[in-house]
């Protein structure tokens, strides 16, 4: 005899559900969390940070003892940016690998640090490989660095971070992640792989809310960033020599945002680490993308590539669909979808992370049927260039 788990409560009254990689939909005991003042520089607060801190590092599993964890104000963004001024070097090359917008917004970021780039552009649709990444270091012995990105929201890509470890590692070469998206819900084992540091956010899949992000990074990497930042705000090796020396952080702290957080990473531990969060996402993603496809609807990406994050899909090719209308009809129903954020083709795209589980995704199955309905939409299929294009770059 099985026992039914309970379905997760619904967000208060008139408050959707936001289909998105983040911010996300929260719990309410993570919004209660907020309620209460903190003194930046109160032990009370200290201790906060600290317990955040080891907690985060927790997440690690096996190896972690090499790696400590550094948060920083402001958006993910500003994180990622923190982790390329502070590792990666002034005098020699870092490759990027690009499959979509956070890709090309690292490379974006290099430029402005006035840093040296290589750039692996594998468009929309594919992952970069071990077996290209090994090539290209071989052929560029001025790449000292390797960046790639864990999950690529604008396609819903999960990249394979550990054979590009291994590329990296066999060359004598620097990994540095950008798991934003990915962190707390797909593993990142220093047993598993190795890399020198990650960075994520406070409102990914910890599921806490927007305000600051942080790097978990080897001690030895940590030290040796001294001096390499161009920003005093932004200065990995700063904040964390700050905070440990003090417990503090050097500049106004999220305060409510870090309370909200430390909720949800409890939460997350009583759901059974990255391994019961990525479960549950990963029904959320396989319950809507079955649903989705029963409506007529086209992934993106071949399933072998589908994260449990978001998913993208195709716009259909029926005149009668327009996305802003979809979206709207959506909305009125309680779900907040994710534009596309392809070059190519029209997508949208749904989110599978955040307070909801696999019941919340059939309604959204549902809501979707219902709008299609509304709208006159009597195929939900995409254009036909749109698939061929696909089945091309697969090949």
């Amino acid at each position: 005899m099985t026992t039914e788990i309970p379905a997760l409560p619904r967000p208060k009254l008139g408050e959707p559900y936001l289909l998105t990689p983040g911010p996300l939909t929260t719990s309410i005991e993570t919004k209660e969390a907020m309620l209460r003042d903190w003194g930046s520089w109160d032990g009370d607060f200290r201790a906060m940070t600290a317990e955040m801190r080891s907690g985060l590092v927790e997440l690690l599993g096996d190896g972690k003892e090499a790696y400590d964890c550094v948060p920083m104000q402001g958006s993910g963004t500003f994180a990622v940016e923190a982790m390329l001024a502070s590792f990666a070097p002034k005098d020699k090359k870092t490759l990027i690998l690009s499959n979509g917008a956070y890709g090309k917004r690292a490379v974006e970021t290099m430029k402005y640090l006035g840093r040296p780039v290589a750039v692996l552009d594998k468009g929309d649709y594919l992952p970069p490989r071990g077996d290209e990444v090994a090539r290209l270091l071989a052929e560029d012995p001025e790449i000292s660095h390797v960046v790639v990105v864990h999950c690529e929201t604008s396609s819903g890509i999960l990249n394979p971070v550990e054979e590009i470890s291994d590329a990296a590692a066999a060359a004598g070469r620097t990994l540095l992640i950008d798991s934003m998206s990915a962190f707390g819900a797909v593993p990142l084992e220093p047993a598993r792989l190795r890399f020198d540091a990650m960075v994520s956010s406070a409102n990914k899949c910890i599921e806490g809310v927007p305000g600051f992000g942080f790097i978990l990074a080897k001690k030895s990497a940590l030290e040796a960033a001294k001096g390499n930042s161009h920003s005093l705000s932004l200065d990995v090796h700063a904040q964390w020599s700050h905070m440990e020396k003090t417990g503090q952080w050097r500049f106004t702290p999220p305060t409510h945002v870090v309370a909200a957080f430390l909720e949800a990473l409890r939460a997350h531990k009583a759901e059974g680490g990255v391994t019961g969060r990525g479960a549950r996402y990963a029904d959320n993603r396989d319950v809507m993308v079955a649903g989705m496809r029963e409506l007529g609807f086209e992934t993106l990406l071949d399933a072998q590539w589908l994260s449990p994050i978001i998913v993208t899909f195709f716009c259909p090719a029926d005149p009668a669909f327009c996305f802003s209308r979809f979206y709207d009809l959506m909305k009125a129903r309680g779900f907040i979808l994710y534009p596309g954020k392809l070059t190519v083709v029209e997508s949208f795209r749904v989110g599978c992370i955040g307070q909801m589980d696999e019941y919340v995704m059939r309604e959204v199955v549902a809501a979707a049927r219902d709008v299609l309905a509304e709208m006159g939409v009597e195929s939900a299929a995409p254009p036909a260039e749109a698939l061929i294009e696909r089945a091309r770059l697969a090949a």
